[in-house]
């Protein structure tokens, strides 16, 4: 156990570090660099020429590394920021990247958090049902409209469902991720406009996504069905309902965890579009904006993030799927039916 636990933590290190290389890599792999952008746009702000001196020092403000350094002394000490929570600072907005991405994550974490688990949920409850009743009209019902919505882009979706409730109907707001007339905290207002406004986001994504889990635990599920370990249960005198949650609903969401886990990470870069769609301002949204604005800091800051994620996001699915398969842990093989 302790050595398939620092091999995953060793192993999630050196992502991390990778990570963090890469995103430096990339600042200076972009034609003309990071002080090219950051002069044009100083330029555009402020006009006139740029004194050399200056701008150097600006570079280190915006970036935390000085641009009349070696590349391997760049490199150091941009790592050593990111260590020490500082992603530089946002050129259009003068703010501290790790201020920005501090206020916008939590907006994102929530509203794709929640489209998460609802559509695991929904997709596993769903499919175990297809699964049970195999071959009738309800599974070849249910399972046409979920190949038919898993094959939709959930953007698509959200652009129809924004045009039919919000723009048609005036029945849900346009954009935004809360009501600006309410004063945030825990009081009805504000909770509720935070709901109101999440309500197309989640809906967008349930819609598209649930249909996939589903498919995937009904054919889980099937697999499973006919195991000889299935009616050795049955001759033991085991109850229907042990059976049902302890043998085949364990084995057949176990291969749908470590998706689950990975989709955390995922579903935090694939808010980028969501947000964008409905205005959402989350971390995604932030990236896109500066993306447009050339906000070199910003992207960095939120590119290595969403990256992180998808890391950490992995990491937890290593260490907590030795909890519901005891067999990773102690080396055996996950193939095993109980």
């Amino acid at each position: 156990m302790t050595n398939w636990l620092t091999k995953r933590l060793v192993k999630a290190a050196l992502t991390v570090w990778g990570v963090v290389t890469l995103t430096f890599a990339l600042s200076h792999l972009m034609p003309g660099g990071p002080a090219q952008h950051i002069q044009a746009q100083l330029v555009s702000r402020e006009g006139g020429s740029i004194d050399p001196e200056r701008l150097n020092q600006l570079m280190e403000r915006y970036t935390n590394v000085q641009p009349d350094k070696p590349v391997w002394q760049q490199y150091i000490d941009y790592v050593t920021a990111v260590l020490q929570g500082d992603l530089g600072e946002s050129i259009i907005r003068n703010e501290p990247v790790v201020g920005i991405i501090a206020d916008a994550l939590p907006w994102t974490i929530f509203v794709m958090g929640v489209s998460l688990i609802l559509t695991f949920v929904i997709g596993i409850s769903l499919g175990a049902v297809m699964a049970y009743y195999e071959g009738t009209r309800f599974d070849f019902v249910t399972s046409t409209i979920g190949t038919v919505l898993n094959s939709t882009p959930f953007y698509l979706l959200g652009l129809l469902l924004l045009f039919v409730f919000a723009y048609q109907l005036n029945f849900l707001p346009t954009g935004g991720n809360m009501n600006p007339r309410t004063d945030p905290g825990l009081n009805y207002p504000f909770i509720r406009g935070v709901l109101v406004h999440a309500t197309l986001p989640v809906l967008s994504m349930v819609l598209t996504e649930a249909g996939g889990w589903a498919l995937s635990m009904r054919g889980n599920s099937i697999s499973i069905l006919g195991n000889d370990y299935l009616r050795v249960a049955r001759l033991r005198g085991l109850s229907d309902r042990r059976i049902a949650f302890t043998y085949i609903g364990r084995n057949a969401i176990l291969p749908l965890y470590t998706n689950f886990m990975i989709a955390i990470g995922f579903v935090i870069g694939g808010s980028v579009i969501l947000e964008q769609v409905f205005t959402y301002e989350g971390i995604g949204y932030y990236m896109v904006d500066a993306v447009q604005a050339n906000d070199h800091p910003l992207v960095m800051g939120t590119f290595l993030v969403l990256t992180l994620a998808v890391v950490f996001g992995l990491l937890f699915a290593d260490l907590t799927y030795g909890k519901l398969d005891p067999r990773i842990a102690a080396g055996g093989d996950s193939d095993e039916e109980y």
